[in-house]
């Protein structure tokens, strides 16, 4: 894979590096991309937890939490003195990355159990029946690609599903594949330096790819024109997983510097287990350029929703858990529900503290350029109308977005100030310098305004 270049006077220095210099390489280019004005790609990740986030849930202890219909106005609020709710506290040495916003809304998406593709998408999925744009992370992916456009992987509450399609789209009617097994997972992504049944996988569909190919095109040969269209859809796809293929080879030194260590956790049943898998895979793809952009997706769509965290010792699935939440006699379900979403939240500091550890452009870190975007597919309860979207954040785009450490809350639905998650939307879209202001559906019980542009209170 073609890298940045160094100056020569740097490229004859990391000669003298000898066999090392091919896996060093990369890490040169970005501490090189500083001192030669060049800007290291801006990379995200997108962590969405199934069945609800309760604003309360993101509230920290010091700042008061205000009920939605009594929102008046945007309220801004300092982290500075106050104390992390229970399910942020394992980000508190990146408080000064950490940006809460309350208030936005969603109501252009389905609510209920699952907004599926609508959560990232802006837009009514029909429960993952209508596939109306492509979602926020696959728009991010393809303007910055890697390797891979955009690296999709998750659990399920089916411990035995490979694959699944609820949360992403790449563009209208076609939806990004999940990777429910980290282990088929990582031999998609780092095949080509596995050992052992990985390795055989990888070589094998490397080599069915090239009779694939061959056969797609005789058999195209006898076709008509109307099937020819459908058949060179099929030989389109065929040839970039060829040219995938091909460039994970020609990455293999990179890849074996990033590629994690296999371990019983890649092929556990149990979600947290699963989970953290995930987290590692694809903070090792962050690192090794194979994509700028991931999701994570945990128990999303229906019925997926229902996974129970046995890992965390907790017995009652999700979707009872989400019944009880406001159960004012009986407290274990909201606090079973913190106890999980402090462990994605664990799991999210462990990738940002290894970011944090790789030196990229000048004096920075890879953390300086990546963005941490945390919400649920359900919104803000159970049973959602998508009346209130909470969302944590976390990074600044190096400068891009306002500094962390503040507490947004947009007045309520339909009041003036009020804005829509596709406003948030657009501000990465613009944090990414692509210039545009109208992501997703409008809502059409609301001013166009409300959801147009970024949001000028995080876009620096």
């Amino acid at each position: 894979m073609k890298m940045p270049q160094l100056s020569r006077r740097r490229f004859l220095n990391h000669l003298s590096l000898g066999a090392s210099a091919p896996i060093l390489l990369p890490l040169l280019n970005n501490i090189a991309l500083g001192e030669e004005g060049k800007v290291a790609p801006l990379r995200f990740l997108f962590v969405v937890e199934g069945n609800s986030v309760p604003p309360q849930q993101v509230c920290p202890i010091g700042i008061p939490f205000i009920e939605r219909e009594q929102r008046n106005g945007y309220v801004e609020h300092s982290l500075d003195g106050s104390t992390l709710p229970t399910a942020l506290k394992p980000v508190e040495q990146f408080r000064d990355k950490l940006t809460i916003v309350q208030g936005l809304s969603g109501r252009m998406c389905s609510g209920g159990h699952s907004s599926d593709h609508g959560a990232l998408g802006a837009y009514h999925a029909n429960q993952g029946r209508s596939i109306l744009a492509p979602t926020i992370d696959a728009v991010l992916g393809q303007a910055n690609p890697g390797i891979f456009e955009n690296l999709v992987l998750g659990i399920s509450s089916n411990a035995k599903k490979v694959v699944d399609f609820n949360c992403s789209a790449a563009a209208r009617g076609r939806s990004l594949a999940t990777l429910l097994h980290p282990s088929v997972a990582y031999e998609r992504l780092f095949g080509s330096v596995a050992e052992g049944e990985a390795k055989a996988s990888f070589q094998a569909r490397s080599n069915l790819l090239d009779y694939m190919r061959e056969d797609i095109k005789h058999a195209r040969r006898e076709l008509g024109s109307i099937e020819k269209e459908k058949m060179d859809a099929y030989l389109s796809s065929f040839e970039t997983l060829q040219s995938t293929s091909k460039r994970l080879v020609e990455y293999r030194d990179t890849l074996k510097e990033v590629a994690p260590a296999v371990t019983d956790k890649y092929s556990s049943t149990v979600e947290t287990d699963r989970l953290d898998a995930h987290f590692e895979l694809a903070t090792a793809a962050l690192i090794g350029g194979l994509s700028n952009c991931a999701t994570i997706s945990s128990g999303v769509g229906f019925p997926n929703f229902n996974i129970t965290f046995s890992g965390l010792g907790i017995t009652t699935g999700k979707h009872p858990m989400g019944h009880a939440l406001y159960n004012e006699e009986n407290h274990d379900a909201w606090e079973m529900s913190e106890k999980i979403r402090a462990f994605h939240f664990q799991l999210i500091a462990r990738t940002m503290r290894k970011l944090q550890s790789m030196p990229e452009g000048d004096g920075g870190t890879m953390l300086d350029n990546t963005v941490v975007v945390y919400l649920s597919d359900g919104a803000e309860t159970h049973h959602s109308r998508c009346f209130e979207w909470p969302f944590v954040v976390l990074g600044d785009a190096n400068g891009r977005i306002k500094s962390g450490g503040r507490y947004l809350q947009y007045p309520d639905y339909g009041t003036k100030g009020h804005r829509t998650i596709n406003a948030l939307y657009n501000t990465f879209l613009h944090a990414a310098k692509i210039q545009k202001n109208d992501f997703g559906h409008m809502d059409p019980n609301l001013d166009e305004s409300m959801h147009r542009g970024p949001l000028s209170e995080m876009l620096a």
